[in-house]
C-alpha cells in the first residue's frame, strides 16, 4: 500500500497540469509589490505604467513614464508641502512616507514612455426611413 501510495504521488507530480506563470506575475526586486501595488493607483489619472493618455483635455494628467526620478521625487515633496497647486495630489502625495515617493520616483523614471492618445469619436450619419 505504501509503494503504491508513493507511485501515485510520483505520477500525479508528473502528469497533473501545472497553472503557468506570465512574466508580469514575477515581482522583481527593483520593483517590489507594494511599489508595484502604489503604482497601480496612480493608473487611474496617469495610465498604466505612467503613460498617460492624451485627451487634449485643458488638464491631461502628466505623462509619468521616463521622467527624471530627481523630477518626480520633488513634484511629490512639492504636493506634500503644498507648495505645487494641485487638485488632489497634495491628497495622494500627503499618504506617501518619503521611502514611498523615493520608490515610486524610481519606478516610474524606468518606465518606457508610450505615446497614447483618445481615438478619435466616430461620426454616423443617421439615415431614416424615405
Amino acid at each position: 500500500m505504501k509503494t503504491f501510495i508513493l507511485n501515485l504521488i510520483l505520477i500525479s507530480s508528473v502528469v497533473l497540469p501545472t497553472p503557468g506563470r506570465a512574466a508580469e506575475d514575477f515581482v522583481y526586486v527593483e520593483q517590489g509589490l507594494h511599489t508595484r501595488t502604489l503604482a497601480a493607483s496612480c493608473a487611474a489619472c496617469h495610465g498604466t505604467n505612467g503613460n498617460a493618455v492624451k485627451t487634449n483635455a485643458e488638464f491631461d494628467a502628466t505623462v509619468l513614464a521616463g521622467l527624471d526620478k530627481a523630477y518626480i521625487e520633488q513634484r511629490l515633496l512639492d504636493f506634500r508641502k503644498g507648495t505645487r497647486p494641485a487638485t488632489v495630489m497634495h491628497r495622494h502625495a500627503n499618504g506617501l512616507t518619503l521611502d514611498e515617493i523615493k520608490q515610486l520616483a524610481d519606478y516610474f523614471s524606468r518606465q518606457k514612455p508610450e505615446k497614447h492618445t483618445m481615438p478619435e469619436p466616430q461620426k454616423l450619419k443617421a439615415v431614416q426611413d424615405e
